[in-house]
């Protein structure tokens, strides 16, 4: 968009994640297909524990609230970026941008404190099983659950209130595929210094507390196991651990890669890399290491497969 000198944004554009021509068809199939399998294996585990009763546990509440989440997470973004790769502009309103950054952040941190929740729950089936029950009982679990979003929605309010306070005037390429905070707040052409300021402090709770908490309980679930369990027995935990602990640290740690380091020019095209990571990867990743491995959901799958439901 053509801005004369001194005049307001009412639109951004979208850069995307690469100005390269010869890249833009082969990244939008992948992306595209990424979606697919994200939105089929988020979607297909969020209608597998609603419609079987054997599912009607704490781990699959809280599975089911995570696949809710990547499912909305990854929609708020992709449509838009898949349009980026085949639009030679991709125009975003100001109003747009914002409500993009909104749920953004809301989904973004609600999985940070739904993945901290879940750890929690497997910290308590296995060193304490016998208080199991009495520890995670469903308005116990509720809670949990409220409180997590609680916590997103306080975050993106934060985020999107500051942004919103920001003048945009003569800038508006984003330089990234969709309206992330750092992006959008380097064109602005008033002071940054208070939304710097929330990005450190929420952006720094919402990824410390989470991170640290999951790894301490899981620190226990291995320590436990190693001393319990048979040999067998230890394998396999380790093995679903070690996965669990992976998407986690690629969640966590792309996210501090990009939010927690200063930022340039330089670093904004890294963070767009990055970004992927926790954008696209995680969820796509999500149902298969904490859902499509697990006995109880294959057993449902094939349930409702012979029930012809799918």
């Amino acid at each position: 968009m053509a801005l004369e000198n001194g005049s307001l944004v009412t639109e951004f554009i979208l850069m995307g994640l690469t100005d390269r021509p010869d890249l833009q068809l082969p990244l939008f199939f992948l992306f595209l297909i990424m979606y697919m399998v994200t939105a089929l294996g988020n979607l297909g585990l969020v209608t597998l524990t609603g419609l079987n009763s054997h599912l009607h546990t704490p781990m699959y509440f809280f599975l089911f609230n995570l696949s809710f989440i990547d499912l909305c997470y990854s929609s708020v973004f992709t449509l838009k970026m898949l349009m980026n790769f085949i639009l030679k502009k991709n125009v975003i309103s100001d109003m747009g941008c914002m409500t993009q950054l909104y749920f953004y952040c809301f989904f973004v941190i609600s999985e940070c404190y739904v993945l901290t929740v879940m750890a929690y729950d497997r910290y308590v089936a296995i060193c304490s099983p016998l208080l199991y029950n009495a520890a995670m009982t469903s308005r116990v679990c509720c809670n949990l659950m409220l409180g997590s979003y609680f916590m997103a929605f306080s975050g993106a309010m934060a985020h999107t209130g500051c942004m919103l306070r920001l003048t945009f005037c003569d800038a508006n390429t984003v330089n990234h595929y969709f309206c992330d905070i750092l992006p959008v707040m380097q064109l602005s052409c008033t002071s940054t210094y208070i939304n710097e300021l929330v990005v450190f402090i929420v952006v720094g709770i919402n990824i410390t507390v989470p991170s640290v908490t999951i790894f301490i309980s899981y620190g226990f679930i291995v320590s436990t196991i190693f001393h319990n369990s048979s040999t067998e027995g230890r394998s396999k935990a380790f093995s679903t651990c070690s996965s669990h602990i992976v998407a986690v640290s690629l969640f966590f740690g792309s996210g501090a890669f990009v939010y927690l380091k200063p930022s340039s020019a330089g670093s904004m095209g890294e963070g767009k890399i990055f970004s992927v990571f926790y954008t696209s990867v995680v969820p796509m990743m999500n149902p298969l290491i904490y859902s499509l491995r697990n006995k109880d959901v294959k057993l449902a799958l094939r349930k409702s497969l012979s029930r012809g439901m799918f």
